[in-house]
């Protein structure tokens, strides 16, 4: 089960800022930014996403001469 965030107000928070970072990267927990008792921000932990698979190599390819030519001699699929 999920924790309840902590809850904080603008005031505090700019007060404990860098402790309260620390701890959302140590615990993983989040830590909800409240200004006059209304929630305007919330510090979650970072995580990096994983790159997507679609277009990893787009640009990476090299198309040197004429691809569709002929390539200068008979061929024969059924042999070759």
């Amino acid at each position: 089960m999920a924790r309840t965030p902590e809850e904080i107000s603008a005031a505090d928070f700019k007060a404990r800022c860098l402790k309260l970072m620390d701890q959302v990267e140590q615990e993983r927990t989040e830590v909800v930014i409240t200004k006059r008792g209304k929630p305007v921000a919330k510090l979650v932990p970072f995580t990096a996403e994983a790159p997507s698979v679609f277009g990893f190599m787009a640009g990476t390819g090299v198309i040197r001469g004429d691809i569709e030519a002929p390539i200068g001699g008979p061929w024969d699929a059924e042999h070759d």
